[in-house]
């Protein structure tokens, strides 16, 4: 795992935007993994890898939900790779990937806002 994510993981897991202020480190890391999620094909293939059955989806399954090439899609799953949102193994001529789910939980943490009392 990445420095980074590290950080992510001990300082902002569990700390809610209006509990803690967050440093400048973990902000480029955030900013990242919400960058990457920016985008609506990525947005889709996180949400179908981590939905799958067995938890893993494999590339050839993703690939013909998009009207998309091959290559545009290895570009966006290489997308969320680099976020630390999905992690990947090969196995023969095919890529799965699975959700990185701690990294998911911290993200949702930190925008996790209780209701002003």
């Amino acid at each position: 795992m990445s420095k980074q994510l590290t950080v992510l993981e001990s300082e902002v897991c569990c700390a809610p935007l209006t509990a803690a202020t967050v440093s400048a480190e973990a902000a480029t890391d955030l900013a990242a993994a919400f960058k990457a999620l920016g985008d609506p094909v990525r947005l889709q293939l996180l949400s179908m890898i981590a939905s799958a059955d067995g938890g893993e989806a494999c590339v050839c399954d993703l690939t013909p939900a998009f009207d998309l090439t091959g290559p545009t899609i290895s570009h966006h799953l290489k997308v969320l790779r680099e976020a630390g949102l999905v992690e990947s193994d090969r196995r023969g001529t095919w890529v799965w990937y699975r959700a990185n789910r701690p990294r998911m939980a911290a993200l949702s943490a930190l925008l996790d806002i209780a209701p002003a009392t």
